[in-house]
């Protein structure tokens, strides 16, 4: 309630193309130790952009606004009790295994009421993922003391013009909550197309 009331929340939502991004899972997943998801994906690339837009991974602090040098990615899971958001530290630096096997680790320990208190704190951009669910597109409220919050929407297929004719393409909604206080709206959209750009091209997060 704090955080709804008190930063001034904008959405922007963008509609990715994850043709190349079911291709690149189902080729990583063959050789992968460890099943990487769609989710494992966007939280790489959200790293990566937030290291090209450090307005977006930064804190409002009441009288000042801090810029985070480092990326720590908070992953929304749901529990019986409600939400835990435990923390991806230095995701910028993580292979996609390494940040899967995380994700995992941390989900678990979550369920079974396990994880510590340092384990979720620290976030400096979280992602909410409701994709599994079946929902399209939401939008989710900021979790202090992040500037902003990604919530991932499912992939769903949408017929699509390819050439002389009709296709079938994979599409997946990502809406940005912004804290105006921090971001602006130049700012923000700027984030989502770079976010756009790893997504659409898996390849370029490896680089």
């Amino acid at each position: 309630a704090e955080s709804k009331f008190s930063a001034p929340h904008f959405y922007l939502t963008m509609a990715i193309n994850m043709d190349k991004a079911v291709e690149s899972r189902a080729k990583m997943n063959e050789v992968s130790t460890v099943k990487i998801s769609f989710n494992d994906m966007v939280l790489k690339a959200c790293a990566l952009a937030l290291k090209q837009h450090p307005k977006i991974n930064s804190s409002w602090l009441g009288d000042k606004i801090r810029y985070n040098h480092h990326v720590n990615i908070g992953v929304a899971v749901a529990v019986e009790e409600g939400l835990l958001v435990p923390v991806v530290r230095f995701a910028d630096s993580k292979s996609l295994s390494q940040i899967a096997g995380e994700v995992k680790t941390f989900a678990q320990k979550a369920k079974d009421k396990k994880l510590q208190p340092a384990e979720f704190s620290g976030n400096t951009f979280t992602i909410s993922n409701l994709g599994m669910m079946d929902i399209e597109e939401f939008t989710a409220i900021i979790n202090p003391p992040d500037s902003a919050i990604l919530a991932v929407g499912r992939i769903k297929e949408t017929v699509v013009k390819k050439g002389d004719g009709f296709g079938v393409s994979n599409f997946m909604k990502l809406t940005l909550s912004c804290d105006h206080r921090t971001v602006d709206g130049a700012v923000g959209a700027a984030f989502l197309q770079t976010l756009k750009k790893y997504l659409e091209n898996p390849v370029t997060m490896l680089l």
